[in-house]
């Protein structure tokens, strides 16, 4: 993989980073906050925040913001891998078009749903990732923005629903060779380029492809598709 692609698979492998806004009370200071975040299929990010929020209002003030997040399975923190994601943050004027996936990630966010919460999207402006001692990069932003978004989010849920209803034995299977868990209740609950989430309950896994996937109609047979392992 290249580093664009690293860091793209580590951001979409995880759920919560540290988020810092520039403080509108604190006269630009910065400020830190934690917030769970979703990666689009472009690799930009999307937060869902309170309008009650410290880091909202900093945001309606000053879009600029930055967002790190880690290998949050590895407990060394010097060794693992790190990503930070600086962009600007931006309100999305359609509400709803993120909401089926985003509750496909967080289902316990519907409750928000009937709140003063609201959907802002980061767009990458730099990003620097940590892939281990001496492998520290600033990314090439046009490597790492996704080309086959949009064919990839047009097809996402009928595949997830293919996959799903076809394909349970094959997602098992990985599970147990990535993950080295079995899980019967396993459920595809996004796609895209770089691989798939799966959630067992409360809890989440990553697949990942060994190479980016151009084309959707791949993943109608998962067992012709290399992943990554451990």
């Amino acid at each position: 993989m290249s580093n664009a692609t690293e860091a793209r698979c580590l951001l979409r492998a995880h759920r919560y980073g540290a988020l810092c806004t520039l403080s509108k009370k604190l006269d630009g200071y910065p400020f830190g906050s934690i917030t769970p975040y979703l990666v689009d299929h472009d690799g930009s990010l999307l937060i869902y925040i309170s309008a009650l929020a410290e880091h909202t209002r900093n945001i309606e003030n000053d879009p600029r913001v930055s967002l790190i997040t880690h290998n949050q399975r590895d407990p060394n923190i010097q060794m693992q891998g790190r990503v930070t994601v600086a962009g600007n943050a931006h309100r999305l004027i359609d509400q709803q078009q993120p909401a089926a996936r985003y509750l496909r990630h967080f289902p316990e966010a519907a409750d928000l749903m009937m709140l003063d919460f609201a959907f802002y999207r980061i767009e990458p402006v730099a990003i620097r990732y940590i892939g281990g001692v001496g492998r520290i990069h600033w990314v090439n932003m046009e490597a790492y923005l996704a080309t086959q978004a949009a064919i990839f989010a047009r097809h996402e849920e009928a595949y997830i629903l293919e996959i799903n209803a076809h394909q349970r034995d094959t997602v098992h299977r990985l599970l147990q060779q990535v993950h080295g868990v079995e899980e019967s209740d396993a459920q595809v609950v996004s796609l895209d380029c770089d691989g798939l989430d799966v959630r067992c309950g409360n809890r989440a896994f990553r697949l990942d492809f060994a190479d980016t996937t151009t084309d959707p109609i791949q993943l109608k047979s998962l067992s012709s598709l290399s992943f990554h392992l451990p």
